[in-house]
């Protein structure tokens, strides 16, 4: 009975090594000690390295975005601009020294011309040379050199020049040059990456690149108000820094088409610098522009519209019943006119010019510089309490 237990515990103790061994095999696997330590270090060095550049790539691509092609892609496109103009001043004592007696000693101090230097930029649109600015960079230079980021410099002559719309073309001579391709500012979607480019302070001048800012379309179809005879309707705005000398310059999309040509800020508290409020003229209407500039040198607004207009304050909102002051009233129309030829009578509330909402009569001379001689537009109007639609026929007077 003493054997028969013994071996049982004999054959339990075995089976327990056995088990023991397997679980201890497991767990600590027992590899070979390399015949040459150094070798063995080298290789996991070399496999190091390997796994560092891999990391470096990786890192290096996540950096190159649609953002940093495109800005590679249209740069050589871009141009800083530099003008001469010729600009005339008054004396502010000219009529003290209009008397022939003080004449006799000082001579004519009346008015008198200086030679005035502009920058701006720009951005080429053909192979053979064509280039678009802003009016207020070049329309009146008499003399323009245009940069690219070659480090060449061209002579520009204009070929038109539109100071309504402030946009200026202007042509040099060359071949094979690169371009930019314009997109539809009609496509564009608020909140999508934009990119200006330019010349800010005649920064180009310094490594003959053009400066980048990155920002978002913040709203389309803005309404500016009239600057110098200048009229600025449709606008896009954008966040992307533009900044003195970033006039005429491209603002593009992240295809790289440009959707706009950046034309002026605004500032506050007397800072002259970008606050984050940019606009740039839509190119569908730029392109509109130059395709006349290219015909015929200047745009044909040579119409007249035949009506007396008066911005509506309270006192006519109420009379009429209106629920705010929006709109013009028409206080006197010409006869053998466009606008009696169109049914426009006095009395009549102005609301829309051809889809612009009016605001006021300045908003009024706005909207009609949008338009060209032989047009037919149509007015939404308020008549007796009613709403109508005219239409007027835009002819020479």
């Amino acid at each position: 009975m003493n054997k028969r237990k013994l071996m049982y515990s004999s054959i339990g103790l075995v089976i327990i090594l056995i088990i023991a061994a397997i679980l201890f095999s497991n767990n600590y696997k027992i590899t070979e000690i390399p015949k040459n330590p150094n070798k063995s270090n080298d290789v996991a060095f070399a496999q190091f390295q390997d796994q560092q550049k891999k990391n470096n790539d990786d890192i290096s691509r996540t950096r190159r975005n649609i953002i940093t092609e495109t800005v590679k892609n249209v740069s050589p496109a871009v141009v800083g601009i530099n003008v001469i103009e010729i600009r005339e001043y008054r004396d502010p004592f000219s009529s003290f020294f209009d008397d022939p007696f003080f004449q006799r000693f000082f001579g004519n101090r009346g008015t008198y011309n200086q030679q005035v230097k502009g920058l701006g930029s720009g951005y080429i649109i053909s192979s053979d040379g064509y280039i678009i600015t802003n009016d207020h960079v070049a329309g009146n230079a008499t003399k323009i050199t245009v940069t690219l980021t070659d480090e060449r410099s061209f002579d520009a002559k204009i070929v038109g020049s539109d100071p309504a719309s402030d946009v200026c073309l202007l042509k040099i001579n060359g071949d094979k040059l690169p371009y930019m391709e314009l997109g539809n500012s009609d496509d564009i979607i608020i909140g999508e990456w934009v990119i200006a480019l330019g010349n800010p302070f005649g920064l180009f001048e310094l490594n003959d690149k053009p400066t980048v800012t990155v920002g978002v379309v913040s709203a389309t179809g803005m309404n500016l108000d009239a600057i110098n005879d200048r009229y600025y309707l449709n606008m896009i705005q954008t966040d992307a820094s533009i900044n003195g000398g970033n006039s005429g310059g491209p603002l593009v999309n992240s295809l790289g088409e440009v959707i706009g040509m950046n034309t002026l800020i605004f500032t506050a508290g007397g800072n002259s610098g970008s606050i984050g409020l940019g606009f740039a003229i839509p190119i569908n209407k730029v392109k509109g522009i130059i395709e006349e500039l290219k015909e015929k040198g200047n745009i044909d607004r040579n119409f007249e519209i035949g009506m007396r207009i008066q911005s509506i304050d309270e006192g006519i909102a109420r009379y009429y019943h209106l629920q705010n002051t929006k709109g013009v009233i028409v206080t006197k129309v010409y006869p053998n006119t466009p606008a009696e030829r169109g049914g426009i009578e006095v009395g009549d509330i102005i609301l829309e010019i051809e889809g612009y909402r009016i605001n006021n009569e300045n908003s009024v001379f706005s909207v009609f510089h949008e338009f060209r001689t032989g047009q037919t537009i149509n007015l939404k109007l308020i008549r007796e309490e009613k709403e109508i639609t005219k239409q007027m026929k835009l002819v020479k007077g």
